[in-house]
């Protein structure tokens, strides 16, 4: 038998439906009318049992799912329902659950579960028939026979998903097949989820253990799956029957809190969700508000987040309305007649969640200090929101036809890959990931580590396009997502216009453009893993990393500068690029030239005139950050009387004025020539420092020095120190250093560390 259950109503945990039920006071009516939004998955107790058969006749035993099933799908064909049930019932007739029912109650409530989520017909069928093929002597090819090929497809994907052991045991290479066929449509990861949440329901009499080792299940594997479906009945369900078994003690503290906010007459959510009515009555903006109790788990989060809960903390407010356009509409009423609190708002409908969540969130607070969370929404947002992909009906099906039980098996699609509208893009990253993992136990790994990460943030593209990454994701991370083994050429982003590390994490809302080399053979460091946080990245890298056990030894800078540029631009370009010779060989003459002499003329000040507050003291510019007119600069006094001026955000000002060194004043005079350090960074290729020379000098400005750090992933970085004849020409000259080929920045140099 697949379902492990017992008598709901034998001894075990404390099941927070009942809980709930029981704490909760007596409401007037009109007030759970106003609840009904949520919706209830807990409705079938015992199923009645096949009476006479009657053809063409519903059975009794089903009349629960088809009101549910009609309240959605009003103009259903219910016969496949029917003949569904009677296969069912006679295939199981005989098997007992281990309560002591008949086991047809576990798929009439599996079925009823996804009937309340507003499944299509063919969902609910193959519901229905989900443990045949397991349990009885049904074969696939008679289900094809009597139901057609969809059906089929979907009770083959749970009866293989029946025999995975989910626990430290699980076989990986099994769970990757089943969780593939699972991405190839998501109406059979759907049908196993009310399954586990109506045995959750039932582990009554089962030994403490094996309601642990069950819990833990459901809570590492099934709960995230939940989560990322979107089907969030389901996972808050699961999320109280896994906490009850789990903490028991923290369970019953959060229950006895919600029953003593129950027990209060005052409700600041009543009082506030009368005002919002108002308001948009006022405003002539048909809508619903609806109070939205929290969850056993979600107050409990709350709990240890805020510490002592008032009465706003135990629910949110729901607003209801018919068109995108209210929503925005609602928030603007609610903004301008009550107190929004404006760090609480976020727009998850132009920017959906990844598991196609859409509202907006906000929050209002009370003259008391109390804030009331806010959801805006439309009704169909609220359904995909409640049922995720449940709600989208079949992905497969003609779009004047929401039921596939009529389709002939010839016109069903072929097992395999198939292109799913409604499949959230998680899913196709995993489909496409799980192919390129090179072992099961890395799968395995990663898959975990990706179902644990609960939160996703949208970072976007230069070109508008975006990025949908986990929460804690590293611009190595959008490299992968974005290029995928291509990536393997990036040498760096730049982060909201900013360069910035591989190794830099991201924010939602960060714009990221990726910076990537030129060369086809270009390897990723080893280090990336340590910054690699989806599967994508990692199983990418570990794949080349395999594949190339003697490459990619890391990407550490250097520890200084190499002062050859002659012997680095011999590493980049050809053996025999004359022109590039040459004009290396004039570059380091006037380097050289310039080092003999550049002590002397900086001790005489050459480079711009400065003058100081202090008469006769000499006076020279830092060379940490050569600072131009018009910088603000500022002065101290070192060895030997000098007057060192550095910019005044330059690191070593902070540092000297922490030694407690006194600043000296010092200004710009007539500036005639001066002298800056620029910095380039650019992708390695052949005439790149000729050509970066010729741009130099086609300014009229002389390179004093210039030192080349040796290429790392294709990045080369160069030090240029260069004699302007004014400050004026700064801008342009920096201009042209970007405009070469290749170079993708030049900045002013300014060292980290303190110098003098």
């Amino acid at each position: 038998m697949s379902a492990e259950a017992t008598n709901p109503a034998t001894p075990g945990p404390v099941a927070p439906a009942a809980t709930a039920a029981a704490t909760a006071p007596a409401v007037p009516r009109a007030d759970r009318r106003k609840s009904r939004p949520r919706i209830d998955l807990r409705r079938l107790g015992r199923a009645a049992l096949l009476g006479p058969a009657v053809r063409g006749k519903l059975p009794d035993a089903i009349s629960h799912v088809v009101e549910a099933h009609r309240a959605h799908h009003p103009d259903a064909d219910l016969d496949p329902l029917r003949r569904a049930y009677v296969l069912a019932e006679s295939s199981h007739r005989g098997q007992m659950r281990k309560s002591g029912e008949p086991y047809i109650t576990h798929p009439l409530a599996v079925t009823l579960i996804l009937a309340e989520l507003g499944a299509e017909t063919t969902t609910l069928t193959a519901s229905l028939l989900h443990d045949t093929v397991e349990d009885t002597d049904v074969t696939l090819d008679q289900v094809r026979e009597q139901f057609g090929e969809e059906v089929r497809y979907l009770v083959d994907g749970v009866t293989k998903l029946e025999k995975v052991d989910y626990g430290a045991a699980a076989e990986p290479e099994t769970f990757r097949k089943m969780l593939v066929a699972t991405g190839s449509d998501v109406r059979v990861m759907s049908i196993k989820l009310a399954d586990r949440l109506h045995n959750m329901r039932t582990l009554g009499v089962m030994r403490p253990e094996k309601q642990a080792r069950i819990a833990k299940v459901t809570r590492d594997v099934l709960i995230p799956l939940a989560e990322r479906l979107g089907v969030q009945a389901l996972k808050t369900e699961l999320e109280d029957l896994v906490f009850a078994i789990l903490h028991p003690e923290e369970y019953e503290h959060t229950r006895e809190l919600i029953a003593e906010n129950a027990a209060r007459r005052d409700d600041p959510l009543n009082e506030v969700a009368d005002e919002m009515r108002g308001v948009l009555r006022e405003a002539g903006i048909p809508a619903e508000v609806l109070i939205r109790p929290r969850h056993f788990v979600s107050v409990h989060r709350v709990a240890r987040k805020r510490g002592r809960l008032r009465g706003a903390d135990f629910g949110r407010l729901l607003v209801l309305v018919g068109e995108d356009a209210d929503c925005y509409g609602v928030l603007g009423e609610l903004h301008t007649c009550m107190t929004p609190v404006v760090s609480e708002f976020k727009d998850f409908i132009a920017v959906p969640k990844f598991n196609l969540y859409q509202s907006l969130h906000t929050a209002v607070a009370r003259p008391d200090g109390q804030v009331v969370e806010v959801l805006i929404r439309t009704h169909q947002m609220h359904k995909v929101a409640e049922a995720g992909v449940v709600a989208l009906g079949n992905p497969y099906a003609p779009a004047s036809d929401t039921s596939a039980s009529d389709t002939p098996a010839s016109d069903a699609p072929a097992d395999g890959e198939r292109a799913d509208p409604t499949r959230p893009g998680w899913l196709s990253r995993l489909l496409d990931w799980q192919q390129a993992a090179p072992d099961p136990d890395t799968f395995w790994s990663t898959l975990r580590e990706d179902l644990a990460q609960d939160r996703e943030i949208t970072v976007f593209r230069p070109d508008g396009g975006t990025l949908g990454l986990p929460e804690g994701a590293t611009c190595v991370d959008a490299a992968y997502a974005q290029y995928g083994e291509d990536a393997h050429a990036c040498i760096g982003a730049r982060v909201n216009g900013r360069l910035a590390t591989l190794s830099t994490v991201l924010k939602d809302g960060d714009t990221v453009q990726l910076l990537m080399g030129q060369d086809p053979a270009s390897e990723p460091s080893r280090e990336w893993l340590e910054h690699a946080h989806t599967p994508a990245a990692r199983i990418a890298i570990q794949r080349w990393l395999a594949t190339h056990p003697g490459g990619a030894t890391g990407t550490e800078e250097p520890s200084g500068p190499r002062t050859e540029p002659a012997d680095t631009a011999a590493c980049a370009r050809p053996a025999d690029s004359a022109p590039a010779r040459s004009t290396a060989r004039e570059s380091t003459a006037r380097q050289t030239t310039a080092r003999d002499s550049s002590a002397e003329g900086t001790a005489r000040s050459r480079d711009a005139d400065v003058l100081a507050d202090r008469p006769g003291a000499a006076v020279r510019l830092a060379g940490c950050c050569t600072p131009v007119p018009p910088d603000e600069i500022t002065g101290f006094a070192v060895r030997g009387g000098v007057v060192t001026v550095h910019r005044v955000e330059c690191a070593t000002v902070a540092h000297m004025k922490s030694r407690g060194r006194a600043e000296i004043g010092v200004r710009w005079g007539n500036a005639t020539e001066i002298r800056v350090t620029l910095v380039a960074e650019s992708f390695g290729r052949p005439h790149l420092l000729a050509d970066l020379t010729e741009a130099i000098s086609s300014t009229g400005v002389d390179i004093v020095s210039a030192t080349v750090e040796p290429p790392s992933q294709q990045r080369v970085r160069h030090t240029y120190t260069l004699q302007l004849p004014d400050a004026a020409h700064l801008p342009a000259l920096m201009r042209a250093m970007r405009d070469v080929p290749g170079v993708y920045d030049v900045a002013r140099a300014q060292h980290q560390g303190p110098a003098l």
